[in-house]
């Protein structure tokens, strides 16, 4: 991800020393209970734990020559170590450390995220509380519909990010997997008393049915979550984008003294952040497919996945992350403007309130559904072409006044009702 929407704890996960530093907390705890297992000399593993250090420089370099990453890793960590060496990756293959450590970054990654969504919906439960009885207008179709409130709004994108974050703890868990059964996932070359060992030292569990890889299922299920994610973000994005607009001018971000919002036309105020959001959301979002097609992969493996799961991986987390602090600053100091609600649910002159006027004939008045919906409508499109008071025009109409007093009348074009 570049800097622009970069933070630098999440950043520094998908670092390759990071990722070479998981890699030797992996073959370390391999080779310590190999010692436990009197598989390695007590002498030999202190070595290897004393002198094992990782050089990034060096591994580069011998990346270079072997075309191996892992076998330039061991190289590079075996001349620091000596001979003792012979005893690192002892019975295990590739994918073992490189799954297994994807896991742990996968973790690390996700964990943060986890939290980001926490405070989010601490703002989120706030900002709800705090405009709860601001009336404003529900719109469908982007049509005026009928009232609601701003912090009803609120509640509901609430209410969608704590579902969010339940179904991130849930891929947290699957993606928590570590997978040690050497070649071909038999554990013909290692005791899967080992994985079990390492799982628990790295906090994971062992994945049950391993082929020579974790299933890549477990991937797609995380990365599918975080596309839900991005989407509930920019469904809160496209709400302040719409409700800004000049014409509502309902709610609008936060804009500080320095900011510009156009080159040319210096009275301009966009909604920059909330598009950010929308146009970062379509990326995150579209990792989801690949990492769906990484499920299927030849046999017992291949590495069609790992271009994918090396740009994709660290892009997604980091852009969310990002994307999540974005939002809950840009909630946190939403400006929200109740006049301009008041007066925009007065627009349409009354007709936001034709559906209570329809229930009224019907449950009150008994007068007959269809016939009462077609007494409403006709008056409500009079409206549209005339520009009159809604409750002007039906007090004229002599099968609603004949029937419904104006003070009823009155009560029902409340929106406080």
């Amino acid at each position: 991800m570049i800097p622009r929407y970069s933070n630098e704890k999440v950043s520094s996960i998908w670092s390759d020393k990071n990722r070479y530093e998981i890699w030797l907390t992996i073959e370390i705890a391999i080779c310590e209970k190999l010692c436990i297992d009197k598989k390695i000399p007590k002498k030999d593993f202190s070595i290897i734990k004393r002198k094992s250090k990782i050089d990034v420089k060096d591994i580069e370099k011998l990346d270079e020559k072997t075309h191996h990453e892992v076998i330039a890793f061991l190289n590079s960590v075996s001349k620091k170590v000596g001979k003792s060496a012979r005893y690192i990756h002892q019975g295990i293959t590739s994918s073992d450390i490189i799954d297994t450590a994807f896991s742990v970054q996968l973790k690390q990654a996700t964990e943060i995220i986890i939290s980001d969504l926490n405070n989010f919906l601490k703002v989120l439960k706030i900002k709800a509380k705090k405009y709860k009885n601001t009336i404003c207008l529900g719109r469908t179709h982007g049509i005026h519909a009928e009232p609601t409130t701003f912090g009803l709004k609120l509640a509901s994108f609430y209410a969608e990010m704590e579902r969010n974050l339940k179904r991130l703890k849930n891929a947290l868990e699957d993606i928590s997997i570590c997978a040690i059964s050497g070649a071909v996932g038999t554990y013909a070359t290692i005791d899967p008393a080992i994985e079990n060992f390492v799982a628990k030292k790295l906090n994971l569990k062992s994945e049950k049915i391993s082929t020579q890889v974790i299933p890549r299922d477990r991937h797609a299920h995380l990365f599918s979550i975080f596309g839900i994610i991005a989407s509930s973000i920019e469904r809160i994005a496209i709400e302040i984008r719409h409700l800004q607009r000049t014409e509502v001018r309902e709610a609008e971000e936060f804009f500080t003294k320095t900011q510009k919002g156009s080159s040319a036309m210096p009275h301009k105020k966009n909604p920059v952040l909330s598009e950010n959001l929308t146009g970062l959301s379509r990326y995150i979002r579209s990792a989801v497919i690949p990492m769906l097609e990484n499920i299927a992969l030849w046999h017992e493996r291949d590495i069609s996945h790992s271009s994918v799961e090396r740009i994709l991986a660290p892009d997604v987390t980091i852009g969310l992350n990002f994307a999540i602090n974005r939002a809950t600053k840009l909630i946190s100091n939403l400006k929200v403007y109740p006049e301009n609600m008041k007066k925009n649910l007065n627009l349409l002159n009354g007709l936001v309130f034709s559906q209570a006027l329809l229930l009224e004939l019907i449950e009150k008045k008994g007068v007959d559904r269809q016939a009462a919906y077609d007494i409403v409508q006709k008056n409500a499109m009079t409206v549209w072409k005339t520009k009159e008071n809604f409750l002007d025009v039906i007090k004229k109409d002599k099968r609603i006044n004949g029937v419904i007093s104006d003070s009823e009348l009155k009560k029902l074009f409340n929106e406080k009702n």
